[in-house]
């Protein structure tokens, strides 16, 4: 709970959207004695996806919120990206073994259906409500109500759209704006789509087969494959291996697809994979004996899709994570870029003087502010790596070449001690140290303790 009790009017906020952004939303208002309740309109949330890959300017705030142990427990420290031709012969390496001097915290990497597990456990089951569908949203005498499909009707101060990159809060609210013609045109245009993947987690029923999975670290590889084709293996606690294979399209065939999902797709035929089954894979054996161990339904299918949104808020409505910004996974942006908007926002509402039209809609200025600069700088860090990881068009060949054997270290140190300075942390919550020799950036906003940097725990040699 919150050091200091809000002694002030204190907003009841309405989430749309149980997926990682709305989890951790509701983990952080929970800690803040903030009022609020998750609304999803699924039955139950699959835990779909893969790997997700957490650098150190996350885990202060879950320090502070009290999950970096138990994720510590589900996870392995991940230093370096091995890449792979088509004959999985090592063509280059990725190291970023320097981050844990930096920040203090290795890099770590684990599967989202653990991670979700984590934040799921942290939010009172009287907190959130499956099936509930919303279809529409309107603002009347100082509140924002909601009206779901079974025809129950809610009432809150603030409605956060936390249901991913088709959101329905988005849409609504663009729908609303563009009719008053004060939404920007770029709103209104799809996103930029590269790639088809599928994605899954893999429990081998014969683990020594796979020595990568005794290993401390995680062993996370990339292999280039031919006709566009390119995969990641990671290995994970438990004998887990996760695994994704991407696929390079021209954006005409992306197009006459029509394939569209709010979030990751479980509904796939076994035909989808048929191609790669007897490729080699990195670990030993064929990818056939990865997918086979994979359960059917946690195999999920989606396009890898980009966009920034320039509208993230309106009138007591403000969006996070996916719905206002959608980025590769390849680039390794999503997850990061979710938690940090949830850690603005939470601290922009927590220091919200009242529940008036006024001060949310200073609170949500403050929470773009912070924000968007940054969702366009992962942009292109993300358009990056997603070419570098995957790309297999010339261009995207030789850029990967240059990355991964050419580039000096002590550049990729600057630009990593640039990237971690970034670690936004709860203001109502005491500030974790900084363990590492890397600077971190004051805290944009106002903590009652009046500090605004993070305390020097030790630097590392």
């Amino acid at each position: 709970m919150s050091q200091d009790p809000i002694d002030k009017p204190v907003p009841t906020v309405l989430i749309i959207g149980a997926g990682i952004a709305g989890l951790t939303l509701a983990v952080l208002l929970e800690q803040a004695d903030i009022p609020y309740h998750i609304f999803e309109r699924a039955s139950v949330v699959k835990p779909l996806g893969s790997a997700m890959c957490f650098g150190g300017n996350l885990f202060h705030v879950m320090e502070q919120l009290g999950i970096y142990q138990e994720l510590l427990e589900v996870s392995k420290p991940n230093i370096h990206i091995k890449f792979y031709n088509a004959n999985c012969k090592k063509i280059g390496n990725y190291d970023v073994s320097e981050n844990v001097k930096i920040v203090g915290y290795d890099n770590l990497a684990f599967s989202r259906p653990d991670f979700y597990e984590i934040l799921r456990k942290r939010v009172p089951v009287h907190k959130i409500s499956f099936q509930k569908k919303v279809l529409r949203s309107e603002e009347k005498e100082g509140k924002v109500h909601i009206h779901c499909s079974d025809n129950t009707t809610y009432i809150g101060d603030i409605l956060v759209g936390a249901d991913g990159a088709y959101s329905g809060v988005r849409q609504s609210m663009y729908k609303d704006l563009n009719a008053k013609g004060i939404l920007p045109k770029g709103d209104l245009e799809g996103f930029t789509i590269g790639y088809t993947t599928v994605v899954g987690v893999a429990k081998p029923p014969n683990p020594e087969n796979y020595p990568a999975l005794k290993e401390k670290y995680a062993n996370f590889s990339q292999v280039l494959y031919k006709n566009s084709n390119s995969c990641y293996i990671v290995t994970l606690p438990n004998n887990q291996i996760s695994w994704g294979f991407a696929v390079q399209r021209p954006k005409e065939e992306l197009r006459e697809m029509h394939f569209r999902s709010s979030d990751w797709g479980s509904e796939i035929n076994d035909t989808s994979l048929e191609n790669f089954r007897d490729l080699p894979c990195p670990l030993g054996g064929t990818m056939g004996d990865i997918f086979d161990a994979t359960p059917k339904d946690l195999i999920s299918k989606v396009f890898l899709e980009e966009k920034v949104f320039k509208t993230w808020h309106h009138s007591r409505t403000v969006l996070i994570g996916d719905a206002c910004h959608k980025y590769h996974p390849s680039g390794g942006q999503g997850g990061a870029m979710a938690i940090h908007d949830v850690v603005a926002l939470a601290n922009c509402i927590y220091n919200m003087p009242d529940t008036s039209s006024k001060s949310i809609k200073l609170a949500f200025d403050d929470y773009y502010k912070q924000r968007f600069h940054y969702a366009i700088g992962a942009y292109r860090i993300s358009t990056f790596m997603t070419k570098v990881m995957n790309g297999q068009r010339l261009a995207e060949r030789l850029l990967r070449k240059v990355f991964i054997n050419y580039i000096p270290e002590r550049l990729l140190r600057i630009g990593a001690i640039k990237g971690l300075a970034y670690r936004p942390q709860a203001v109502w919550l005491p500030l974790t140290e900084n363990r590492g020799y890397g600077p971190i950036l004051p805290q944009e906003n106002k903590r009652n303790d009046g500090i605004d940097i993070a305390p020097v725990k030790a630097v590392v040699a």
